[in-house]
């Protein structure tokens, strides 16, 4: 399995490489992965390319992923030529209209990509009283609750469960199951 994680420098997208790899070494199956920083510390484009399975190059080349996770729809549609044909992805979007463009919706149909849109900063607004720095969980959170990538809820819970900081633990595992509601809400 090939994910590709993008979003901006500090909306966790290590974090989220991190429980992908926990579950992985969990299961006893090979990682490997790459993190692409720009302006990282600034808010720039942050890339994470993670491979499971038998690879032995840690990128992932144009065509090949499976799952592409999105902190942000910018970076979601610079990224969509990661994704193979017959791929998934979860968007955290701001504005919806974007994926109106008649060429970008032609272009998902055309390569049969699955695109989940996730109004993730309004659900964090409403239930997690604005707190941004959930917004991976809650990625993840909808990824299991889609049952994409080969990995179920549970084993996400879990990895998060036991990677989150003391502090963050309940707060983080809230998030997961707004992101699995929302899924489901939709």
């Amino acid at each position: 399995m090939q994910y590709i994680i993008v979003g901006l420098g500090g909306q966790g997208i290590l974090f989220a490489s991190r429980v992908l790899g926990q579950i992985a070494l969990k299961r006893g199956e090979n990682v490997i992965g790459s993190e692409v920083h720009g302006m990282a510390q600034r808010g720039g484009s942050v890339i994470s390319h993670f491979k499971v399975g038998p690879y032995k190059c840690p990128l992932i080349s144009a065509g090949d992923a499976d799952v592409l996770l999105a902190f942000d729809q910018n970076e979601a549609i610079r990224n969509l030529h990661f994704l193979k044909d017959g791929g998934h992805c979860v968007i955290n979007v701001h504005r919806r209209e974007a994926f109106q463009n008649e060429s970008l919706k032609t272009y998902l149909a055309k390569r049969k990509i699955g695109a989940f849109l996730l109004n993730g900063y309004e659900i964090l607004n409403e239930h997690m009283g604005g707190n941004y720095l959930f917004l991976n969980v809650l990625i993840l959170g909808a990824m299991g609750g889609l049952n994409i990538g080969g990995i179920s809820f549970e084993e996400i819970k879990e990895a998060v469960s036991t990677l989150s900081p003391a502090k963050f633990r309940d707060d983080n595992l809230k998030a997961l199951d707004l992101g699995k509601n929302a899924v489901h809400a939709s």
